[in-house]
Protein backbone atom coordinates (compact mmCIF):
# COMPACT_ATOMS: atom_id res chain seq x y z
CA UNK A 1 0.00 0.00 0.00
CA UNK A 2 2.84 2.38 0.74
CA UNK A 3 4.28 1.96 -2.78
CA UNK A 4 0.95 3.03 -4.24
CA UNK A 5 1.05 6.11 -2.04
CA UNK A 6 4.57 6.92 -3.24
CA UNK A 7 3.50 6.55 -6.87
CA UNK A 8 0.52 8.85 -6.32
CA UNK A 9 2.69 11.42 -4.54
CA UNK A 10 5.21 11.41 -7.38
CA UNK A 11 2.40 11.80 -9.91
CA UNK A 12 0.95 14.76 -8.04
CA UNK A 13 4.40 16.34 -7.75
CA UNK A 14 4.97 16.04 -11.48
CA UNK A 15 1.59 17.41 -12.60
CA UNK A 16 3.22 20.54 -14.01
CA UNK A 17 5.90 18.61 -15.87
CA UNK A 18 4.01 15.73 -17.41
CA UNK A 19 0.45 16.98 -17.42
CA UNK A 20 -1.13 13.92 -15.83
CA UNK A 21 -3.78 14.58 -13.22
CA UNK A 22 -5.38 12.66 -10.43
CA UNK A 23 -8.47 12.01 -12.55
CA UNK A 24 -6.41 10.10 -15.09
CA UNK A 25 -4.68 8.08 -12.38
CA UNK A 26 -8.02 7.35 -10.74
CA UNK A 27 -9.54 6.30 -14.07
CA UNK A 28 -6.67 3.89 -14.72
CA UNK A 29 -6.86 2.38 -11.25
CA UNK A 30 -10.65 2.15 -11.48
CA UNK A 31 -10.57 0.37 -14.83
CA UNK A 32 -8.00 -2.08 -13.53
CA UNK A 33 -10.00 -2.80 -10.39
CA UNK A 34 -13.16 -3.31 -12.45
CA UNK A 35 -11.40 -5.84 -14.69
CA UNK A 36 -9.86 -7.71 -11.76
CA UNK A 37 -13.16 -7.73 -9.88
CA UNK A 38 -15.01 -9.11 -12.89
CA UNK A 39 -12.41 -11.82 -13.35
CA UNK A 40 -12.65 -12.88 -9.72
CA UNK A 41 -16.46 -12.79 -9.80
CA UNK A 42 -16.80 -14.86 -12.96
CA UNK A 43 -14.20 -17.32 -11.68
CA UNK A 44 -16.15 -17.84 -8.48
CA UNK A 45 -19.40 -18.25 -10.41
CA UNK A 46 -17.80 -20.90 -12.64
CA UNK A 47 -16.23 -22.75 -9.72
CA UNK A 48 -19.49 -22.82 -7.78
CA UNK A 49 -21.42 -23.98 -10.83
CA UNK A 50 -18.98 -26.82 -11.50
CA UNK A 51 -19.21 -27.92 -7.87
CA UNK A 52 -23.01 -27.81 -8.01
CA UNK A 53 -23.07 -29.84 -11.24
CA UNK A 54 -20.72 -32.39 -9.68
CA UNK A 55 -23.10 -32.78 -6.74
CA UNK A 56 -26.30 -32.90 -8.79
CA UNK A 57 -25.62 -33.84 -12.42
CA UNK A 58 -29.33 -34.04 -13.23
CA UNK A 59 -29.70 -30.30 -12.59
CA UNK A 60 -26.86 -29.31 -14.92
CA UNK A 61 -29.12 -27.51 -17.41
CA UNK A 62 -30.65 -25.22 -14.79
CA UNK A 63 -27.30 -24.59 -13.13
CA UNK A 64 -25.63 -23.77 -16.43
CA UNK A 65 -28.32 -21.29 -17.47
CA UNK A 66 -28.21 -19.56 -14.08
CA UNK A 67 -24.42 -19.43 -14.30
CA UNK A 68 -24.55 -17.75 -17.71
CA UNK A 69 -27.07 -15.15 -16.52
CA UNK A 70 -24.99 -14.38 -13.42
CA UNK A 71 -21.77 -14.10 -15.43
CA UNK A 72 -23.48 -11.77 -17.90
CA UNK A 73 -24.63 -9.51 -15.05
CA UNK A 74 -21.12 -9.37 -13.57
CA UNK A 75 -19.64 -8.64 -16.99
CA UNK A 76 -22.21 -5.89 -17.57
CA UNK A 77 -21.30 -4.15 -14.33
CA UNK A 78 -17.58 -4.40 -15.14
CA UNK A 79 -18.17 -3.01 -18.64
CA UNK A 80 -20.16 -0.12 -17.16
CA UNK A 81 -17.30 0.66 -14.75
CA UNK A 82 -14.71 0.63 -17.54
CA UNK A 83 -16.88 2.95 -19.66
CA UNK A 84 -17.23 5.38 -16.75
CA UNK A 85 -13.44 5.33 -16.29
CA UNK A 86 -12.96 6.00 -20.01
CA UNK A 87 -15.38 8.92 -19.83
CA UNK A 88 -13.43 10.36 -16.91
CA UNK A 89 -10.17 9.84 -18.78
CA UNK A 90 -11.24 11.52 -22.03
CA UNK A 91 -13.41 14.32 -20.67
Amino acid sequence: MSTLLVILQEAVASVGNVGIGLAEIGAGIGAGLAAVGAGIGIGRIGASAMEAIARQPEASGDIRSNMIVSAALVEGVAFFAVIICALILFS
